[in-house]
């Protein structure tokens, strides 16, 4: 049997068809445009979420025998705004996770409403990215689209909804909108409240591997596909890559360098970070996790690559680093691209070189951005720390996972074993092994980690490295602090 697991991102979408064992058969990747159009925004037509979709679903399956696809499992980018009408047509381009346009909402969120009365409804406090104030940014500056939503989705639903006809959500999903009850995996009806929704507008709550319908006959007919292959409910990106990277036992961890970047540690219960520097979320294998969230990873080097360097030869760029510079280098990258999250929460914060001088060199900005990232991604870990959590390893996955500097830079600043992967399609794959489990082929999500997912490499972190980059790290969390009444005064002219 086959299954199509599918990864919808933000600058694309890919696909996988994968074997019950396991075994990618074929991989597609179909990228599609992102709208900035005012400083800090970040938009999608939700079209081309569906055209490009397709598209790929149609070349990953013209070589192999169609009757052998029984399911489909999505991903996706998580918390972005897709609004429809009353005729489940799309009322806006969506407002996208990384999207800075709602410090006025989440003031108001987090400060008058409160961030323990937060906390207490969904187990998290409101952050920019955040689907809720999104809404209220809706309702106050495009009040007569506000009045015309009859259903409130997120990008990956929205998907779904369009190859069953069921307008439907996950749990894992869900937890980011900041609209949901994670603890008790229920819609929030103190928040519904104050955003000015009802239930019904709320699409249906499933757990991750819950089937929610076949595809639509028209559909499939256009696919070229049984009309009997089932849809399951999918994951967010993140838990969707800790099941594709076997991160489901207590304690486990993931580190994805996606677009994004993200420290995933998976929980058998729930619980809150008391300072809200990471998101308490329920996990795709039926427990809940905690996750720190960087807004800008593997995008700080694709930006640097291609929009000031104008080269796309990534691995050229890579080779001018000196090995015996890491760990000493004068220059530091904050990499506020998009605003921060955790554990800053402020969208108002910008990227910074800091350090340069006249006989700098580009290779040195390069080192400067993957280390930026690593320090960045050091953060969440310490805000674990903080909580008593210890993190000894990880797994580690996303595009920024193939660099093998990458991968030893981070094994040094957070000082911790990195396991890499036999398959690094974090979350298509783990989509896919959620349909594996809806379709019985594995009695459990634990079961099909434990047969799919194979370590192939262990980064051990460099101990002399590991001794330098320490204090490196803490002369970049002074960096911060000291530019953050500036970015706050940009933020008002």
């Amino acid at each position: 049997m086959l299954y199509i697991g599918i990864d919808l991102g933000t600058s694309s979408v890919k696909l996988l068809l994968v074997d019950e064992k396991g075994n990618i058969v074929n991989e597609v990747s179909k990228e599609y445009p992102c709208d900035y159009p005012n400083p800090g925004w970040s938009e999608q037509a939700p079209e081309n979420w569906v055209i490009n979709t397709f598209a790929g679903v149609k070349e990953l399956i013209a070589d192999i025998d169609k009757s052998q696809v029984v399911g489909i499992g999505l991903g996706g980018q998580m918390h972005g705004l897709v609004i429809l009408d009353k005729e489940d047509k799309v009322l806006r381009p969506a407002i996208l996770w990384n999207d800075g346009r709602t410090e006025k909402q989440v003031q108001f969120l987090n400060g008058e409403i409160g961030k323990s009365k937060l906390s207490q409804y969904t187990g998290n406090i409101a952050f920019a990215g955040f689907t809720a104030p999104k809404v209220l940014w809706v309702k106050e500056n495009e009040p007569e689209l506000f009045e015309q939503i009859e259903k409130v989705m997120l990008p990956k639903d929205y998907m779904n909804y369009v190859l069953t006809g069921v307008h439907c959500t996950d749990v894992s999903d869900a937890s980011g909108m900041l609209l949901f009850d994670v603890e008790h995996k229920t819609w929030s009806k103190e928040m519904l409240e104050i955003c000015s929704l009802k239930e019904e507008q709320m699409p249906k709550i499933f757990e991750s591997a819950d089937e929610v319908g076949t595809l639509l006959p028209e559909v499939a007919a256009e696919l070229g596909l049984s009309s009997d292959v089932f849809v399951i409910a999918g994951a967010g990106d993140n838990a969707a890559a800790a099941i594709g990277t076997g991160t489901v036992k207590e304690g486990s961890c993931n580190i994805s360098l996606g677009t994004s970047g993200t420290v995933f540690i998976s929980q058998n219960a729930f619980s809150v970070d008391d300072n809200n520097s990471l998101h308490s979320f329920a996990h795709a294998n039926g427990k809940y996790h905690l996750m720190g969230c960087m807004l800008s990873c593997a995008s700080c080097n694709k930006w640097l690559m291609e929009d000031i360097f104008g080269t796309e030869d990534y691995n050229d760029e890579q080779s001018k680093i000196d090995e015996n510079a890491l760990g000493k280098n004068h220059i530091y990258f904050l990499p506020y691209l998009m605003g921060e999250r955790s554990p800053i929460n402020d969208a108002n914060a910008r990227a910074a070189f800091i350090g340069m001088t006249m006989d700098t060199k580009r290779e040195e900005l390069t080192q400067a951005v993957f280390e930026g990232v690593a320090f960045a991604l050091r953060d969440s870990i310490e805000a674990a720390k903080a909580l008593g959590l210890n993190i000894e390893r990880s797994n580690l996955c996303g595009g920024g996972a193939k660099s093998e500097l990458w991968r030893k830079i981070i094994a040094a600043v957070l000082n911790i074993k990195l396991d890499i992967l036999q398959t690094e399609q974090g979350p298509g794959f783990g989509a896919a092994m959620l349909a594996m489990v809806a379709a019985g082929e594995y009695e459990s999500i634990d079961a099909a980690c434990d047969a799919m997912v194979k370590v192939t490499k262990t980064i051990e972190p460099d101990a002399e490295l590991a001794t330098l980059y320490e204090k490196r790290y803490q002369e970049y969390h002074m960096l911060y602090p000291a530019l953050k009444s500036v970015f706050a005064s940009w933020a008002e002219e």
